[in-house]
């Protein structure tokens, strides 16, 4: 009799070969071994990765010399025990004062065409790089602003909200419903700012950890409203994968842009190409849990 796991083995394969990169997409994310604690002795670990499965470390680890700790009072405190691996990345927080802490990495980038003397010139680096090495009055100039913010909340005792004030730069979700006072089965409300004004009608897509175990990737998708906010009823309890991108103008994804093949080797040197016109990308991803009732 011949054995059918070899040929359903053989079919899964060819069926992940067959999925389009968008279904396994690596995505960022810090999560933490707990969201809500008591006790002054009180710690917290945190992972943090770039993965193909959610929660899980299989690609790569994400880097932590952006991530800052903002304490209940507004100061900042260290990492502790930092340390990089193959696969991901882990710290410790310790929770010296009561109340709600965020974990935060944000950083924002600039790609640029201008033409000097004829010839195009390009630039991708911070905004700080960019007005050193960019002339200023440069002709032709076209930019492109970028943005990413990746978040995470963790409360000892009560819940306090001085670390949920927006900074008003870049893509931030806003909690109206607290971000450490989330329960399965009750609606939640959350608000998007871009760069400090509500970020209307912007897709927001929700995915519960541990997606390894299905068969589906059980996303939620969403919708804000005029003033930016969304409301969501969290099916289980567990860690979830919350991400937002807003984009306007060009995005730099066509020709000269980042997602432009290498030449191939030896081939002759490709020349710049300018960008297509001005634009901005700003992405926002946060890892959530919602508490069994």
């Amino acid at each position: 009799m011949t054995s059918r796991k070899p040929l359903l083995a053989l079919a899964a394969a060819g069926l992940a070969l067959a999925l389009p990169f968008s279904a396994q997409a690596h995505r960022a994310w810090m999560a933490p071994s707990f969201t809500v604690m008591s006790g002054e002795s009180a710690w917290v670990s945190v992972d943090a990765a770039i993965s193909n499965e959610l929660f899980y470390a299989d690609h790569r680890p994400m880097r932590l010399d952006g991530v800052v700790v903002m304490a209940p009072d507004g100061s900042t405190d260290k990492l502790q025990h930092a340390l990089t691996a193959q696969y991901r990345s882990t710290f410790d927080v310790q929770l010296s004062k009561p109340g709600t802490y965020k974990i935060v990495s944000a950083s924002s980038s600039v790609q640029a065409s201008w033409t000097e003397n004829g010839e195009v010139k390009r630039f991708r680096g911070t905004a700080d790089e960019f007005l050193k090495q960019v002339p200023a009055g440069a002709a032709e100039l076209k930019t492109i602003r970028g943005s990413n913010r990746i978040e995470t909340f963790v409360t000892r005792d009560a819940p306090t909200d001085a670390v949920l004030k927006p900074t008003g730069k870049g893509l931030e979700l806003v909690p109206v419903t607290h971000p450490n006072d989330l329960v399965s089965g009750e609606a939640a409300t959350f608000r998007f700012l871009l760069d400090g004004k509500p970020a209307a009608d912007l897709e927001v897509t929700l995915v519960p950890g541990a997606s390894r175990y299905r068969a589906a990737p059980d996303e939620i998708k969403l919708k804000t409203g005029p003033d930016g906010a969304f409301k969501v009823t969290f099916p289980e309890a567990g860690m979830y994968w919350l991400n937002a991108t807003a984009r306007g103008g060009e995005t730099g994804r066509g020709p000269g842009g980042p997602g432009m093949a290498p030449p191939a080797p030896g081939a002759a040197p490709t020349p710049n190409t300018p960008l297509a016109g001005d634009g901005f990308s700003a992405s926002y991803t946060a890892t959530l849990e919602a508490l069994r009732p």
